[in-house]
């Protein structure tokens, strides 16, 4: 057994070694992150906060803890910070559980097939069974629909106004958002779970000064191991003194035990990392990738949502190229590019075959490449969209394509015979080991 698993790893490492990662939420952390998460931290239990935990034998990981918070609170200027929860759908519903109070209670927030998250009220995640929810949308050019936010917010009375979601290519406007929440008096949470990284480096606006809460995941642009952070900023605590023992109460015993201390001290490793001035070079780099990106998939005429991208991440809509999202994520994957389908504004199509496909640059940053680099990955993009016309056309064609089964094995089995496929995957590979994962 013991054998098996260990292969498994050795095959993982050599897929990430030898493959692009241009999946928005995903990145790499550093050895020093791994070699805690891997300590003997995960060991121990300790529920409860710290220094009132209900488990003896907690001296050390109290310290763990406590400097994750401080680390937290001095990068991101919040007063409060609770480092417990889970990942970030946990720490959402937590948020939710503080904040609403009576089953009236409305969620407002961005609608999930025009780029919103499940657990910011999506009717399949619970918190969109359990909360009562509606949801905003983006206009024709990417932006948030403010005009409607604005209008539901005054007829519907939100408790809880969300900023954030799955994606998004331009700045949050924070400061419009919690205009609009101040009007009506509800709370505003803002989810920077993809954005925290770009928000520490300066390239992408800060929501502490206009936020109740802000809540990010301590992956994708931090760099951190899967964990979340929640902060009560001042404006939020002024509100309710009590907010920040709310959301602790919340987290535990609201929805989950004992916390996962290995990843408190993964936390706690990359929040010192991001406070560094090569953590702010990286920030940059991140966003300039990402343009270089987007324009060069100009030139090989893909539809991009918002026209291009301000942050890490691109969002494109394959209609114009007569294909879907599924098509090019499995022949991307093919030649070791690991990207991800993605629905589009009004996606006619069902959300495991959408329009649409998702890319980001952190990943491909943290080994280092720029913008020369990323004007060949858009060169192999192109290619790889001709390549799936092709086959879609002579294995699909199918107005029933989410049924039509049959076909799209025939279109995966014209892929892994076709020489372009073979030849590129080739070259992903070679040009990928070039960039060593560890090397920053």
């Amino acid at each position: 057994m013991k054998d098996e698993l260990f292969e498994l790893l050795k095959k993982e490492k050599k897929r990430q070694r030898d493959g692009l990662v241009l999946i928005p939420s995903e990145n790499y952390v550093s050895a020093d992150v791994l070699k805690v998460l891997g300590s003997e931290f995960g060991n121990k239990y300790a529920e409860g906060q710290v220094g009132r935990r209900y488990y003896t034998g907690n001296e050390w990981v109290d310290g763990v803890e406590s400097l994750a918070i401080e680390r937290a609170k001095k990068l991101f200027g919040a007063p409060f910070v609770n480092v417990q929860a889970y990942s970030g759908s946990p720490a959402n519903m937590a948020i939710l559980i503080a904040l609403c109070e009576k089953k009236s209670d409305l969620v407002l927030s961005q609608e999930l097939s025009h780029g919103g998250h499940l657990s910011m009220g999506q009717k399949v995640s619970a918190t969109g069974r359990f909360f009562k929810t509606d949801h905003y949308h983006l206009s024709k050019r990417g932006e948030i629909g403010w005009k409607e936010l604005g209008e539901k917010a005054r007829r519907l009375k939100p408790r809880v106004i969300f900023a954030g979601g799955t994606a998004y290519t331009k700045k949050f406007d924070f400061k419009r958002y919690g205009e609009i929440a101040g009007q009506v008096g509800a709370y505003f949470v803002a989810d920077i779970s993809h954005v925290a990284g770009l928000v520490v480096a300066g390239v992408h606006p800060d929501p502490v000064p206009y936020a109740d809460l802000v809540m990010t995941t301590s992956h994708k642009t931090l760099r951190g191991g899967r964990g979340a952070l929640i902060m009560v900023t001042k404006r939020g605590l002024n509100k309710d003194a009590d907010l920040g023992e709310k959301i602790n109460k919340a987290v535990f015993p609201g929805i989950q035990g004992g916390p996962h201390m290995n990843n408190i001290a993964s936390i706690a490793v990359a929040l010192e990392e991001a406070s560094s001035p090569g953590f702010k070079k990286y920030g940059r780099k991140v966003v300039r990738n990402a343009k270089a990106l987007a324009d060069s998939l100009g030139r090989y005429e893909f539809k991009l949502i918002g026209g291009g991208t301000e942050n890490h991440m691109i969002w494109i809509d394959l209609r114009k190229k007569g294909i879907d999202g599924w098509s090019m994520h499995v022949a991307l994957e093919m030649v070791n590019m690991f990207v991800n389908k993605q629905t589009v504004p009004n996606d006619p199509r069902p959300a495991y075959y959408p329009s649409g496909l998702r890319l980001g640059t952190p990943a491909v940053t943290t080994r280092g490449m720029q913008e020369a680099q990323m004007r060949l990955i858009a060169q192999w993009l192109g290619t790889v969209a001709e390549i799936c016309q092709e086959h879609w056309s002579n294995s699909i064609g199918s107005e029933n394509y989410e049924k039509d089964q049959e076909a799209r094995k025939m279109f995966k089995k014209r892929l892994e015979e076709d020489k372009a496929i073979k030849k590129m995957r080739k070259e992903v590979r070679d040009f990928a080991r070039k960039w060593p994962i560890f090397k920053w």
